[in-house]
């Protein structure tokens, strides 16, 4: 599943740190909207998702590395792109960049749950919409 999503952020006082820096939990901040806007982009509505199909995504791990820092007023591009894809389960593969510099490389792997937070499998048409994305 080579295909990626791009979507860039800006940063800005709120998220940096007393150094001026992006404080290090602001990149979960920034892949979470990232994946939010992949499934906008894809058409798939996370409320509609719960309501349509009671399936909701969580996250289930994160492996996180820092490379460079972004700083205040930077753009930063964010991609994401699947690295692997189960039954009720996706692996992510997410970057930030500033300009080309890597800022952030992360795989985040997210679990399908019910209401009852009971894993499930993704439903055939959402995951038809992720490997066609």
């Amino acid at each position: 599943m080579p295909s990626v999503f791009t979507w860039n952020v800006r940063v800005y006082y709120e998220d940096t740190d007393a150094g001026g820096i992006v404080y290090y939990a602001n990149y979960l901040k920034f892949f979470e909207r990232a994946r939010t806007e992949w499934l906008r982009a894809i058409d798939v509505g996370q409320q509609a998702l719960l309501e349509q199909h009671d399936a909701m995504f969580v996250v289930k791990s994160v492996n996180a590395d820092y490379h460079a820092p972004a700083r205040l007023d930077d753009t930063v591009r964010l991609t994401l792109s699947i690295e692997k894809m189960g039954r009720a389960s996706i692996v992510f593969l997410q970057q930030a960049w500033c300009g080309d510099r890597l800022l952030n490389t992360a795989r985040v792997k997210i679990g399908c749950v019910d209401s009852a937070l009971r894993p499930r499998a993704v439903p055939d048409a959402v995951a038809a919409r992720m490997r066609a994305a």
